[in-house]
């Protein structure tokens, strides 16, 4: 987990993701997912960089296969964007920071 990325499990998505107003990513990775990890401190810097108006979560698919299969995650690492406990939008491998940008600029500004 980074710095300013907090991790969820299946006991805490409602409180920590569902219930929180405003956008929030959530990874969905596991520890031996090259990728996963190749992206993991471009979201913690996101994370910094947004403190305030977004909220990024970590989700280990290995410890809460119930909530990968809620969301039909087929392919790690995936980032789902959730505004106002909604889910709105997935992003699947690990591509630059400015794809992930652009996604929370626009989600945000909507």
């Amino acid at each position: 987990m980074g710095q300013h990325t907090i991790d969820v499990t299946e006991s805490t998505f409602a409180r920590e993701v569902e219930e929180q107003k405003g956008l929030v990513l959530v990874d969905f990775w596991a520890e031996w997912c090259g990728p996963c990890r190749i992206i993991a401190p471009t979201l913690d810097q996101l994370a910094s960089e947004y403190t305030g108006k977004i909220r990024v979560a970590k989700l280990d698919v290995d410890a809460n296969q119930r909530l990968a299969m809620r969301f039909n995650i087929r392919s790690i690492p995936a980032v789902l964007f959730f505004k106002d406990g909604k889910h709105i939008d997935t992003v699947v491998g690990a591509l630059p920071k400015p794809t992930f940008e652009s996604k929370i600029q626009h989600h945000l500004a909507a």
